[in-house]
């Protein structure tokens, strides 16, 4: 008996290649990252910021009342800063004297400066400074006081004149600008007493 013979063909075997296994991570461990490495750049740039551009303050003390007092926390910028009339800042030490300082300065280099103790008014290039800022009396400290600011040098007062140690007393004498840390811009602390100086 005949039969028809039917070839059965074997399946080629399957190359076996080689699987690669990506392992992703989670959604919590990727967003966990992306938020440290924000967190690290947020940090290094106000690191920048603190050092190069800004300082943030301690006020101690009452000489410059009612404008600043004793713990406001004060933001002061120092980036290629000029000393202007009426700017509050943060000097170094003065001439017998360690410990940083906040004052107004009053003159600058060049400036022609004349103090009548009499009636208590300052004038800068013969004009009368309006200054609504002050508390106390302007006193006589026995200070030198030029009659012409010299170069490189500025005249500050507290405002708190009756106490604040300041150009009129020799401890403090006039302040050389490299001395000055910076200029008084903001009080951010405490809350109730926030405001703009600069």
């Amino acid at each position: 008996m005949g039969g028809t013979r039917v070839k059965i063909k074997k399946k080629p075997k399957a190359e076996l290649e080689p699987r690669t296994i990506h392992l992703k991570k989670s959604e919590g461990t990727a967003s966990l990252y992306e938020w440290v490495h924000s967190l690290v750049f947020a940090v290094a740039i106000v690191v920048v910021i603190l050092t190069f551009f800004l300082r943030l303050v301690d006020v101690s003390g009452t000489s410059m009342l009612q404008t600043l007092k004793s713990e406001d926390k004060v933001i002061v910028t120092n980036f290629f800063y000029t000393p202007n009339h009426g700017d509050i800042v943060v000097i170094s030490h003065g001439a017998e004297y360690s410990k940083p300082l906040i004052k107004r300065v009053i003159a600058t280099e060049g400036d022609r400066l004349e103090i009548d103790f009499e009636t208590e008014t300052v004038k800068v290039n013969g004009e009368v400074l309006k200054e609504s800022y002050i508390q106390g009396h302007t006193r006589d400290e026995q200070g030198e006081i030029p009659a012409v600011i010299p170069e490189g040098k500025v005249f500050v007062m507290g405002d708190n004149r009756t106490v604040s140690l300041d150009s009129r007393s020799p401890e403090i004498g006039l302040i050389d600008e490299k001395d000055i840390i910076g200029k008084a811009q903001f009080v951010v602390f405490p809350f109730n007493h926030i405001k703009f100086v600069g």
